[in-house]
């Protein structure tokens, strides 16, 4: 059996889409046919897309079960897992750390809109209760 490998680092784009789409199926997984129908466009040819999985699986993002003379296919990392690693990353990798750095340069660089502040700040008092 082989050995499942760290998923620790991140996806490329072409990966992330794939996993995008995984991420919308049901838990239950899919074929590759079935996520090819949920790949934006241009889509990838077919032996591309299985190409990627196949990366994906090696990674430890993505495992696999025989069905038919197929596969079905199913994320071993959830959005929120990944999300969650990739941001501690970038916090740590561009702002040292700093929680505060990092919202403050997002403050600084996005059109925040006055509803935009209040629902930050709402979910700001909601994790401070």
């Amino acid at each position: 059996m082989k050995e499942k490998k760290n998923t620790a680092g991140q996806l490329t784009k072409a990966e992330t889409q794939v996993m995008k789409a995984l991420w919308s199926l049901p838990a239950d997984g899919a074929l590759s046919a079935e996520i090819m129908e949920l790949m934006p466009e241009p889509k990838p040819a077919p032996t591309t897309l299985l190409t990627f999985l196949k990366i994906l699986k090696d990674k430890g993002f993505v495992t696999s079960q025989k069905e038919g003379r197929g596969q079905r296919f199913h994320a071993e990392v959830s959005r929120e897992d990944y999300t969650r690693t990739y941001m501690k990353e970038v916090k740590q990798t561009f702002f040292g750390g700093s929680f505060t750095s990092l919202v403050s340069f997002f403050a600084k660089e996005e059109k925040l809109t006055d509803d935009d502040i209040n629902e930050i700040l709402r979910i700001i008092e909601k994790k401070n209760q």
